[in-house]
């Protein structure tokens, strides 16, 4: 008895904090700020772990990171990546036969889930994504670091039984505290939250996701005394007619950049067609990457290290170009062939590059740009990478809390936003997307698309549908529905397959027919007409529109055409405005903004 009691008590006191927390705004602010430092803590303990792998992996012995390519042992780069690929592959082969769904990452979450994740599916993904960087490979860590941190909001929110909008919010929260994290930087990490994540800009997500990011900044900070992504001396003043030139490089990075994506796809297509097994394009992809690391080292690795190399150093056009191209193919090859990891870091390397290699060719033009090259390089940085992850306030924000200077940010800012507009106008994809559209999944950004799916006709539809018989004689059939008694009858055939529809008044309105020559299947029409139980309201309301009728009948299916149902076009649209109105109060923070009140006297 004294057991019994002591779990009611207990789920009674779960509840009660469920209920808290689900209206609560403060306590889910608070609860974001609590988690968002345990994210922090565990991305700093898995960069150092990285670093540490990095380390006893390729024998480094010049005291910087791999993708520095200083003290890397050759022997290593031979082995080390192909091996790393080959056990990824035999590892992913057999989890795909134990768990074969798809990894649903933060943005299919929001857009199509509702914020529900898998913390099992999310380790997974983490484990896969350490496992690559750690063969030394061109990818980043940052994929595994925002599935981390999303899918542990994300697990919180579902135990407390979160709102929808809330749900999302939280995992927003957990990835903008990851990357905050791991860029000691909570500004980029929150706007890449609401850029990537949230895909917006709302009074209501403001508080969650800047307490999460601020808090793992501050933890992180405490906990490793992190250096900056870049250290860069003073800048010279910057002309005004100079930021012309930062629109000329973002438009010139956006093509790089759409480059940058497709090229993932033609690695990924060329590996796919050997004829080898599906389980050995990483090991093939890692021996690719080690013969150019031979050559340029710095190829492997996220680019971090090398970043700040780049800024140290003075490197001239041939080499720049050199480093551009083979790093962009090592990216490519490692991404296509199926090592885990996002472009995060690489686009940032990449942009970088590509700001050096178009303020060297100014350069030749007018010898007075010379100065401004690091300039050039932090705005080709940030262009190329917002337009690649899609989202540019987080580079901005990312350029000020690495620099501190105002009008560098403005002129990163003037190349960002050309960058991705050119982008978003012509390609339409950022990477994620881009990688979403590869697979089949319809998903151009992080809003809540999700909820069409789960507001179907089955859910919306009435069972109380008036059917007759088609051999039904008129005589008994005007007698059964008087003028007045309802619009539409839905014609089946002895069988109970659905025949057609047939208007009520027209069969009183014909006082030529002869009632016992008619029959109710010589009145019905429209029996291609239908709707089916799993499509969504917005399918439904398009072909209420197109085909210009008031109501249709549900079938349970296209070859079981029994009548479960009916819907109406009035209902079905009530509906679907409702839930436009109930998800933009949300989205502003205002849970009764459409509702309508008392006057006041």
């Amino acid at each position: 008895m004294d057991f019994r009691l002591s779990t009611l008590g207990q789920a009674r006191r779960i509840l009660l904090l469920q209920g808290r927390l689900r209206s609560n705004e403060p306590t889910q602010i608070l609860v974001c700020a609590v988690f968002g430092a345990m994210i922090g803590a565990l991305i700093s303990g898995l960069h150092h772990l990285v670093d540490l792998i990095h380390t006893l992996a390729f024998n480094l012995s010049g005291g910087g990171t791999l993708s520095t390519g200083i003290g890397v042992d050759p022997w290593r780069i031979l082995i080390v990546p192909a091996a790393g690929g080959l056990i990824l592959g035999i590892g992913v082969a057999v989890m795909r036969r134990v768990r074969p769904a798809e990894v649903v990452d933060p943005i299919e979450a929001n857009a199509l889930h509702g914020g529900r994740m898998s913390m099992t599916d999310s380790l997974r993904l983490l484990i896969a994504t350490l496992w690559s960087n750690a063969s030394g490979v061109a990818v980043g860590m940052e994929a595994g670091y925002s599935q981390l941190g999303a899918a542990i909001l994300a697990k919180v929110g579902q135990y407390f039984r979160l709102r929808r909008p809330d749900q999302r919010i939280f995992v927003g929260a957990g990835a903008g505290a990851a990357i905050a994290a791991a860029f000691d930087a909570p500004l980029a990490g929150a706007f890449y939250a609401f850029e990537l994540i949230i895909g917006g800009y709302s009074v209501r997500a403001l508080a969650p996701v800047a307490a999460a990011s601020l808090c793992a900044t501050l933890v992180e900070r405490a906990i490793v005394h992190p250096t900056a992504l870049f250290f860069v001396g003073p800048f010279p003043t910057i002309p005004s007619w100079f930021y012309l030139m930062f629109a000329l490089l973002g438009a010139a990075a956006a093509g790089f950049a759409v480059l940058t994506m497709q090229s993932v796809t033609w690695a990924e297509r060329l590996l796919k067609r050997l004829p080898l097994p599906q389980w050995t394009r990483p090991a093939i992809g890692g021996a690719l990457v080690a013969a150019m690391a031979l050559v340029v080292p710095q190829v492997l690795g996220s680019g971090h290290g090398a970043i700040q190399e780049l800024f140290d150093r003075d490197l001239g056009l041939v080499l720049l170009l050199v480093l551009l191209v083979t790093k962009l193919i090592a990216s490519a090859i490692s991404l296509g062939s199926g090592f885990r990891g996002g472009m995060f870091s690489s686009s940032l390397l990449l942009g970088c590059l590509f700001g050096a290699v178009f303020g060297q060719h100014l350069a030749f033009l007018v010898p007075a740009l010379a100065g401004q090259q690091t300039v050039l390089m932090l705005v080709g940085m940030a262009s190329v990478a917002a337009a690649v992850i899609g989202s540019p306030l987080t580079m901005a924000f990312l350029v000020l809390e690495g620099t501190d200077n105002f009008p560098v940010t403005v002129g990163v800012l003037v190349g960002v936003v050309v960058a991705s507009t050119i982008v978003r106008l012509t390609f339409g994809y950022s990477f994620s997307t881009w990688r979403f559209h590869q697979r089949g999944i319809g998903i151009r950004s992080p809003h809540d698309i999700g909820w069409l799916a789960d507001l179907t006709v089955g859910r919306l539809m009435r069972s109380d549908a008036k059917t007759v018989v088609d051999t039904t004689p008129l005589a008994e059939l005007r007698a059964s529905f008087p003028p007045g008694s309802t619009g539409r009858v839905f014609v089946v055939s002895q069988a109970g397959d659905y025949v057609g529809m047939l208007d009520v008044p027209a069969i009183h309105e014909d006082k030529a027919a002869e009632p016992g020559a008619r029959t109710a299947g010589s009145f019905a029409k429209d029996g291609d007409l239908y709707l089916l139980g799993y499509e969504n309201v917005r399918t439904a309301l398009a072909r209420f529109e197109d085909k210009e009728v008031e109501s249709l009948p549900v079938l349970e299916s296209p070859t079981e055409r029994h009548v479960v149902g009916y819907l109406s076009e009035q209902y079905a649209l009530r509906r679907y405005n409702q839930e436009l109105e109930r998800r933009r109060s949300a989205e502003l923070g205002e849970r009764d903004l459409f509702s309508v009140g008392e006057p006041p006297r």
